[in-house]
């Protein structure tokens, strides 16, 4: 009897471990919180692969990669998303992830390759640049702005609303676009002259573009503001009223816009290394790459996704963006945003 008893509750505890086998396993994937993808999308590989993804919201950039930082020697994620090309060398320098090579990567532009060791893989891609308010220049009989010596001029004063760089990513892109365009020396003079010329200074995004922006549904005193380079298509697709053409239109002049670049990595110490490397596989597929734009208003960079065709038909893609080293941004970078809080907060 006790035989058969003990040969019964094996069999029971067996056939628990094989329950508890199919049970979706986890996966955690810290971002930023402009994170976006469709719950669509995210199901289809939960299903695939028999887990659940879990998203791990946590700040800006910065911030994000600051948790990371501050829990690497016990990772509370499996992989990050969202370091960009303005906090790179920072991550690198931290060693916070294994490298991987994922079998798409040769789908992906070699311009987007930021890291040569692979420790983290471009996902997409946007620009920041300045974007104006079409009717106000049509009213005025304004020229559009053609380079950014152009916004010093006195007929563009009080006319140009900036975000601080210590406190917005697109600030931040903005000014390291002026450092491509002068150079370390000069730029500080250039901010001089913008700051004489009436450019508005602000925190954050949010209130540039939907408080001050003329532009926006805030109807602001500034005909133009740093924004992204999709937000002229963003005004089409979340217009209350169907809109023949966007009302908004982006300077794209040599070294007036800055591209940014966000990668994901696998966080050193991950339990799950090998769901890892399939959620990055996946985060390259087309599937993942064409649900970004109209969710998170960047360009995805597998040049086999399709793009939107309000993307097509409403956003400037400049020819030359600013680009500055990876290595420098991370050496200079304080140092850089303190001078211009000096200059321009004083």
């Amino acid at each position: 009897m006790n035989r058969k008893k003990s040969i019964l509750i094996m069999i029971i505890g067996v056939l628990l471990i094989a329950a508890c086998s199919r049970e979706p396993t986890s996966l955690v994937v810290m971002t930023h919180d402009s994170f976006a993808i469709s719950e669509e999308t995210i199901a289809a590989f939960e299903e695939e692969n028999n887990i659940d993804v879990v998203f791990l919201p946590s700040g800006d950039a910065g911030s994000t990669l600051n948790r990371a930082i501050l829990t690497k020697e016990t990772p509370i994620a499996d992989i990050l998303y969202g370091v960009d090309n303005t906090f790179l060398s920072r991550a690198i320098d931290e060693d916070l992830f294994d490298a991987y090579i994922p079998p798409l990567l040769n789908e992906i532009p070699d311009s987007f390759k930021l890291d040569d060791q692979n420790r983290v893989v471009p996902i997409d891609y946007g620009d920041v640049c300045i974007n104006y308010d079409k009717q106000f220049f049509r009213e005025n009989n304004l020229e559009i702005p053609s380079s950014l010596d152009n916004l010093t001029d006195p007929k563009y004063a009080n006319l140009l609303v900036v975000e601080n760089p210590a406190t917005s990513s697109p600030g931040l892109a903005f000014m390291l676009a002026t450092i491509a365009e002068y150079g370390e020396e000069r730029y500080s003079r250039y901010w001089r002259e913008l700051k004489e010329n009436g450019a508005v200074i602000v925190n954050d995004w949010e209130t540039a573009y939907y408080t001050n922006f003329s532009g926006s549904v805030g109807q602001g005193a500034q005909p133009m503001v740093v924004s992204y380079g999709t937000s002229p298509a963003a005004e089409v697709i979340f217009a209350e009223e169907e809109l023949s053409e966007s009302p908004t239109a982006s300077l794209v002049g040599k070294n007036m816009c800055f591209r940014q670049i966000e990668f994901a990595g696998i966080l050193k110490g991950s339990k799950n290394r090998a769901l890892a490397e399939k959620f990055i596989d996946f985060m390259l597929s087309t599937q993942f790459q064409e649900d970004i734009p109209l969710n998170m208003f960047v360009f995805p960079v597998n040049q086999n996704a399709h793009i939107p065709q309000e993307f097509l038909d409403y956003i400037q893609i400049p020819d030359h963006p600013a680009a500055v080293d990876t290595d420098e941004i991370a050496e200079n970078r304080e140092v850089w945003i303190e001078a211009w809080r000096e200059l321009m907060l004083q």
